[in-house]
C-alpha cells in the first residue's frame, strides 16, 4: 500500500465503537495505575530490589503492565472494533485481546521474577550498587539502547504500530489469539525496556512512568526514526550516568548499604 494511501486510512474518522474501546482501554489503565500508585508506597529500594513471594508478584505484575502498556494498544483496539457490531462487542472483543496480550507481559514478567530472584538468593556482595553493581546496571540500560537500533525491534515495532499488519480472526478466541500475536510483538519490542525498568527498581513509579512514557512515544507517535534514536540516546546516557555519577541520578533509589 502506497504512503499516500496509508494516510489517507490513518486520517479515517473513528467509529462509536473504536471510541468506546479506547475508552476502556483507558479506564482499565488509570484504574490500574491508582491501584499500582497505591501498593507501590515505600516499597521502590532501587536495583536489586525484592520482589517478594511469586503469587504476590504476578499481581502486581498484570496490574502495573495493564497501567503501563494498555493505552499503547489503542491503535490495534480500534482496528480490532471495526465490523464488531455495536459498543459492547467491540468492548467485550476489546477485552479478549488485552487478555491475551497480557499474558504475554505475564511470561515475561515470571521469567524476570526467575532470574532476579535466583540471583538474589546467591547473595552475591560484589553486586551492590556501590561496587560492581553500579556497571551491572549501567550495562543493562545500554544493552537496551543498542537493542533499540537492531532489526529485531524495527520489526516488532511496525507490528505495535501499524494496525494493518494485524492478523484479523473472528469471534473471542480469534481475539484472544490476536491479543497473544500482539503481546509477542510487544514483549520484542518493549522487553528491553522492560529489562531497564528492572534494573532501576522495578517498584520505582517515577521509572514506571518514564518507561511507559517511552512505550506510548515509540508506538503513538509519528516520526518514528526520531523516537527511537531518541529513547537509545536516553537509555544510553543514563546507563553511563549510573555508572559515574548514580547519586546524581533523579528517581535512583541507592540502597542504605552504600
Amino acid at each position: 500500500m502506497s504512503t499516500a494511501a496509508s494516510e489517507n486510512r490513518s486520517l479515517e474518522a473513528p467509529t462509536a465503537s473504536a471510541v468506546w474501546s479506547v475508552l476502556f482501554l483507558v479506564v482499565i489503565a488509570g484504574a490500574c495505575w491508582a491501584v499500582t500508585v497505591e501498593r507501590m508506597q515505600g516499597m521502590d529500594m532501587g536495583p536489586g530490589t525484592d520482589l517478594g513471594r511469586l503469587r504476590w508478584f504476578a499481581v502486581v505484575w498484570v496490574t502495573m503492565m495493564a497501567a503501563m502498556m494498555l493505552p499503547s494498544l489503542s491503535p490495534m483496539a480500534v482496528a480490532c472494533s471495526r465490523g464488531a457490531g455495536g459498543r459492547a462487542r467491540s468492548i467485550s472483543r476489546t477485552a479478549a485481546v488485552s487478555a491475551g496480550y497480557l499474558m504475554c507481559w505475564v511470561v515475561f514478567g515470571m521469567l524476570a521474577y526467575a532470574l532476579v530472584e535466583g540471583v538474589r538468593s546467591l547473595e552475591l556482595d560484589f553486586l551492590a550498587l556501590s561496587r560492581a553493581g553500579r556497571y551491572f546496571v549501567g550495562g543493562v540500560l545500554l544493552g537496551a539502547a543498542l537493542y533499540e537500533l537492531t532489526t529485531a525491534k524495527g520489526k516488532c515495532l511496525r507490528h505495535c504500530r501499524d494496525s494493518r499488519l494485524l492478523r484479523r480472526r473472528p469471534g473471542g478466541t480469534g481475539a484472544l489469539v490476536m491479543g497473544l500475536e500482539q503481546g509477542g510483538f510487544c514483549v520484542g519490542c518493549s522487553g528491553a525496556l522492560m529489562a531497564a525498568l528492572f534494573a532501576l527498581g522495578v517498584m520505582s513509579i517515577p521509572w514506571m512512568l518514564v518507561i511507559a512514557a517511552l512505550v506510548a512515544i515509540e508506538k503513538l507517535l509519528p516520526w518514528t526514526v526520531i523516537a527511537i534514536g531518541a529513547t537509545a540516546a536516553a537509555l544510553a546516557l543514563l546507563g553511563m550516568a549510573v555508572v559515574f555519577v548514580p547519586d546524581q541520578v533523579p528517581w535512583l533509589t541507592i540502597p542504605m548499604s552504600m
